[in-house]
């Protein structure tokens, strides 16, 4: 079964369209607007520091730990939106679906892809953390794009993956919160992943965000911990997720105009 991923090349305007859709309906009627993409980071990153950082002394490998905890949390974040933005969102452009015909893979991919101007401003300001703690990016910072693009890979395969069960079994969107938040305490944020030993640190890669994670700490914040092993098997699990949800998704495709 093909893709047709050059059909979404050619409503590519459309995508376009979606995406910038996405990003004004998210800020529209909010007395903070932008300022969100700050607020949730950085006060999340406020408490682990209390509670992990002050309180449980959890280590950070030998970092500032509140510049450990964002520069986890600036990844985590673009992928949690995107989960659940794209999770919701066939069910949201229904009256889009029912009408008119474009290739819906658009809008799931339209929604991750508006998080990337959240995930701007919350880049600038772990910028502005790494300028507090005098942290000079090291040379390997040319690889932040990689994982940036696994960090989306991932969001668009679970949200493929839930998008499309969400317009069959309605109360999928309830579990969305329990899942992320899980998964949040499932990735090395609060904590480092060096706290597993081999080859458990390795499986521990199976889940993708430990690899963004990691690998953001490794390429801009100068942490010791390379993500060889974590970044083999995270990169394998995510293009497992992407390509089953991209498939998964176009066989319930047919029916989504029946369902919405």
């Amino acid at each position: 079964m093909a893709l047709q991923l050059s059909e979404l090349w050619e409503y590519r305007e459309l995508l376009y369209f979606l995406t910038w859709r996405e990003v004004k309906v998210r800020y529209k009627q909010t007395a903070l607007g932008a300022a969100w993409a700050i607020i949730q980071p950085l006060f999340t990153m406020l408490i682990f520091s209390l509670f992990f950082g002050k309180l449980a002394k959890v280590p950070s490998d030998n970092i500032p730990y509140p510049l450990f905890c964002l520069a986890g949390l600036v990844p985590w974040t673009f992928f949690a939106n995107g989960l659940a933005q794209s999770s919701n969102s066939l069910v949201t452009s229904s009256n889009l679906i029912s009408k008119v015909y474009f290739p819906r893979l658009s809008i799931p991919l339209s929604a991750v892809l508006s998080g990337a101007v959240d995930f701007t401003i919350s880049f600038a300001l772990l910028i502005g953390m790494m300028t507090f703690y005098r942290q000079v990016p090291p040379a390997r910072c040319v690889y932040l794009p990689l994982f940036f693009l696994l960090a989306f890979v991932t969001a668009l395969g679970v949200g493929l993956w839930l998008s499309a069960l969400n317009v069959k079994y309605r109360d999928v969107r309830y579990t969305i919160p329990f899942l992320t938040q899980f998964w949040m305490f499932a990735t090395p944020i609060a904590y480092p992943s060096t706290l597993l030993h081999e080859p458990w640190r390795a499986l521990y890669g199976l889940n993708p965000m430990a690899g963004v994670v990691e690998g953001f700490r490794w390429a801009l914040i100068g942490a010791d911990t390379a993500p060889g092993p974590i970044i083999v098997a995270s990169s394998f699990a995510a293009a497992l997720i992407l390509i089953g949800g991209a498939f998964y998704f176009q066989r319930m495709e047919k029916i989504f105009a029946d369902l919405v």
